[in-house]
């Protein structure tokens, strides 16, 4: 059975919800519909906010040809392959070639499509979750115009949500449902403006629920029952990730080799960034293992590394390699705690003078005045300030 949310997925602009500042009455996509001139463009914004969906209203819109691909399951290869045959044919209406989670391909990767975008063969179209200053090469950036799509309000979510009750051909008319106010406001508070969550949540409470022939009438307790049979749920900007990412940390911290890579397989099928975890794999390096193992920062790098020149899903046997060192290594957290201690004192005591052995001393005039008089280069002496003399910070 299609999924409540691919089939209430609007097939026109009439029914697209949201996203008015880029389509609103003369706004950019509106013109570009208008003027039928397209260009490529990168829409990024939150999951369940359209980007797909725009992607396939303005192929149709345009009367454009229409390629759909994943950067998760296609590789640059097979593309290459695809975009050579288009050169080979005489195309006389333009083609759009769309491409989901276009930030899991690497930098070499996404170096592929500048001479086909820079032709003209292709109009790209790019989806991303992740910020494209960070994710998207410069290149491509500068022949792509970046779309915000931002998450949808209340009232674009009830709008969703009444019409997927009402709709007897491809919502859930036939069941005869009623949400209670309360579970209505749950329902949209918890989708953080995400249509897909919202829809996907609601055709589990209705199917679990039903009773044939019998009205349904839908309360709080029936969304948040919906929301636990949901498998994998995780939202890379809610409470599921940060309680994710912290089981994995933790972990690590304990050793526990078996548990990390539980974790760590769990972020990477449900979608996470593998940079994101490679980056704090790096951070946790330095603050937990340290002065114990200082090769475990070379290790951690070098996974980040990898990560960033192979992209997914090659990569996760990169992390999986990391992961298994950093816990198995022995733990030592000294470093850290001295600096922490340390940074607590400049908190507290702002810029204290420097001793002025070991000030600089580039002029004249400085080194009349007494800077880096005195300076003893393998002096046993503190060279604290004067108020923070003799204290320890870092304990071998």
């Amino acid at each position: 059975m299609v999924p409540l949310a691919d089939r209430m997925r609007p097939g026109n602009l009439k029914e697209f919800v949201g996203q008015k500042h880029i389509l609103g009455e003369d706004k950019l996509l509106s013109k570009v519909i208008k003027n039928k001139q397209l260009f490529s463009m990168i829409f990024w914004g939150p999951p369940g906010t359209g980007k797909t969906t725009l992607a396939r209203i303005l192929a149709r819109e345009l009367e454009a040809d229409f390629m759909e691909f994943s950067a998760v399951t296609t590789g640059i290869v097979e593309l290459k392959k695809i975009f050579e045959g288009l050169r080979q044919q005489s195309r006389l209406i333009p083609t759009i070639v769309f491409i989901d989670e276009i930030h899991r391909f690497n930098k070499a990767q996404q170096d592929a499509f500048l001479p086909y975008v820079e032709s003209g063969l292709i109009t790209l179209i790019g989806a991303t979750t992740e910020n494209p200053s960070f994710e998207i090469i410069g290149p491509l950036l500068s022949r792509t115009r970046v779309l915000t799509l931002n998450p949808l309000s209340r009232e674009e979510m009830q709008m969703i949500i009444d019409r997927s009750i009402q709709d007897k051909v491809r919502g859930m008319g036939k069941f005869n449902v009623r949400l209670k106010n309360e579970a209505l406001d749950f329902l949209i508070d918890i989708s953080g403006g995400d249509a897909r969550t919202v829809l996907n949540t609601l055709e589990v409470a209705v199917l679990a629920n039903y009773q044939n022939g019998k009205k349904l009438l839908i309360d709080k307790k029936i969304i948040e029952d919906a929301l636990q049979s949901k498998m994998l749920m995780y939202d890379k900007a809610g409470e599921e990730h940060y309680n994710t990412i912290s089981a994995f940390i933790k972990s690590m911290r304990a050793s526990d080799v078996d548990a990390s890579l539980y974790y760590l397989a769990r972020m990477v099928e449900s979608g996470e960034d593998p940079l994101f975890i490679a980056r704090r794999m790096v951070i946790f390096a330095s603050e937990d293992i340290g002065m114990a193992q200082p090769t475990a920062l070379v290790v951690a790098n070098e996974v980040f590394q990898a990560c960033h020149e192979i992209g997914f899903p090659e990569c996760q046997e990169n992390l999986a390699h990391g992961a298994a060192y950093l816990a198995s290594a022995k733990k030592d957290r000294s470093a850290y705690n001295a600096y922490m201690a340390a940074l607590s004192d400049v908190r507290q005591f702002g810029n204290l003078p420097i001793p002025m052995s070991i000030r600089n001393a580039p002029t004249k005039l400085m080194k009349d005045l007494g800077y880096g008089a005195g300076y003893d280069k393998y002096t046993k002496e503190s060279l604290l300030p004067e108020k923070l003399k003799g204290k320890k910070y870092y304990k071998k």
